[in-house]
């Protein structure tokens, strides 16, 4: 039977075993100390608030609860943050202003962590990487194979992603190490990111 343990006893710590019967197959361990209060980790999420849009860089500065404020390109900002809708030939054209205002609340990723003087470069299209799975909550059009999958695996992975049951506002790439999983063990995986999306 497989199992997901969690050890959360410790302040500072985090860890998560997944077993299967009684052999381990991962263990992740998140440590939080003052070092990621103070810079951002890649691929952390944060419930932030945009602190000034810049037009003329087509962006926004989001204030993250951190030592410096994230940068916020208009590229990398979900749809279900605009104010209004917009085609994607008026999105080329339309200034930020119009689409985003200061004092908005945004989930946001690090995509690039604080370099220099530069804060860390953000994206609201989140994802969760899982053992087999990454899960990609508020971009429903992406998903597929890892790129690093071809032949035959492709073929056999194609038909177990489109039997997954995956919500209709989300998107799934399924990672190498899907490579040989079976639709129980994808299924239980989505499961388990699901479970941290509606936990975020």
């Amino acid at each position: 039977m497989k199992r997901m343990l969690i050890n959360a006893t410790q302040q500072e710590e985090l860890r998560v075993a997944q077993v299967n019967g009684q052999v381990l197959y991962d263990v992740d361990i998140e440590r939080y100390g003052r070092r990621e209060l103070q810079s951002p980790q890649k691929s952390s999420i944060y419930k932030g608030r945009i602190d000034k849009i810049q037009h003329s860089l087509q962006a926004a500065f989001v204030d993250m609860g951190t030592d410096r404020h994230g940068f916020l390109p208009l590229k990398e900002i979900a749809r279900e943050y605009f104010s209004v809708a917009v085609s994607d030939e008026e999105l080329a054209r339309i200034n930020i202003r119009d689409l985003i205002k200061e004092g908005q609340e945004v989930m946001v990723q690090i995509d690039k962590e604080e370099r220099g003087n530069k804060g860390a470069a953000l994206t609201t299209f989140i994802s969760l990487a899982g053992c087999y799975l990454v899960l990609m909550p508020n971009n429903p059009g992406a998903g597929g194979i890892s790129r690093r999958i071809d032949g035959d695996d492709r073929s056999e992975l194609k038909g177990l992603l489109s039997n997954l049951n995956i919500p209709p506002d989300m998107g799934v790439i399924i990672r190498t190490a899907g490579v040989g999983k079976n639709q129980e063990e994808l299924e239980w995986d989505l499961s388990v990111l699901l479970s941290y999306w509606d936990a975020i």
